[in-house]
């Protein structure tokens, strides 16, 4: 039996989700302490030493940095206790370390898992991203559109005008011509600050967030774990990544990418089953953020598997001591 046919999704969601809990209860304790470092480090230390508690032969693929640069969970790092499956794992131990600095609506914990070699190796770089939920025809939309066609495309396809379309955009001033041209079709646009991750997540459950499309450039690890998520939710994404200097570039070509300018699709940065786990850390649009009430405290976390398609919603209560 290969190591990929072991990969067992439906036995290790349930870690999964415990990994993801950890990191968002050792990071609420810095909720608007003003200290972004330390909540990123709490939450760090807590996720790896939960995933060093389950029966894999993990790699980090998606993680804090380079190994210089990170002295935890970089990418590369190997975790788990070295006796089940190998598997890719994507994470990002939190966030919205900004978001849980000013104690601000939206900041996960975030990870995701998935047979080895099947999660895209995205370099720290920037990388520009255009997501829809489900229930349209296949490959809808591109990169290669305007703002202004892709608005007007989705929106013919679900029957209405531009104006019944709202985007999801992150606040950032690279993107200011971006948000003019969209505003010009009529379109609604909702402005995040930060958790583009979940931004991503809003387009899968339109009905409920009121975010029909994601369009916009980001961390392109970022865009690994939002694909991944999607892979379980339904809906479409595409990612191209950026490059700013040569030094990125290289980068790129260390992690395996030959093609700098080649357009992923959801299925091409996530090749096989995937499961996904967010908790929440600040209360938000997706998830409620850690709960401190008189004798326990409190984690909502969304754990996903892409092979079922199931979405489970899960209350963790422990009693404070």
């Amino acid at each position: 039996m290969t190591d990929k046919a072991q990969f067992m999704d439906r036995m290790l969601s349930l870690g999964l989700s415990r990994v993801s809990e950890a990191a968002a209860l050792a990071s609420a304790r810095l909720i608007g302490r003003g200290d972004e470092k330390a909540a990123d480090q709490a939450a760090v230390n807590a996720m790896r030493d939960q995933l060093n508690m389950l029966d894999i032969k993990g790699t980090v693929v998606i993680g804090e940095g380079e190994r210089d640069e990170a002295p935890m969970l970089y990418i590369g790092e190997e975790v788990g206790t070295g006796n089940g499956p190998e598997v890719d794992i994507a994470l990002d131990p939190l966030e919205g370390t900004t978001l849980t600095a000013k104690d601000m609506p939206n900041a996960l914990t975030v990870i995701a898992m998935a047979p080895r070699g099947t999660l895209l190796h995205a370099p720290d770089v920037y990388m520009d991203k255009l997501a829809i939920g489900p229930g349209f025809a296949p490959d809808l939309l591109s990169l290669d559109m305007t703002p202004t066609e892709r608005v007007k495309t989705l929106a013919k396809a679900r029957g209405g005008s531009t104006s019944d379309i709202t985007v999801c955009i992150l606040e950032r001033p690279r993107h200011e011509e971006l948000i003019a041209e969209v505003r010009a079709t009529g379109a609604a646009i909702r402005l995040i600050t930060d958790g583009d991750v979940a931004g991503v997540i809003h387009c899968a459950e339109a009905e409920k967030t009121g975010i029909d499309m994601y369009m916009g450039a980001g961390g392109a690890p970022e865009g690994v774990l939002a694909a991944s998520a999607l892979k379980c939710m339904g809906g479409q994404m595409w990612g191209r990544l950026m490059f700013r200097n040569e030094d990125e570039r290289g980068r790129a070509r260390a992690a395996g990418i030959t093609d700098l300018n080649r357009i992923y699709s959801r299925d091409e940065m996530v090749t096989d089953d995937v499961i996904f786990a967010a908790t929440g850390v600040t209360s938000g649009s997706i998830l409620a953020g850690i709960r401190r009430e008189p004798g326990y405290v409190e984690a909502e976390t969304i754990l996903m598997r892409s092979k079922t398609g199931s979405v489970r919603r899960m209350l963790y209560r422990n009693p404070t001591r």
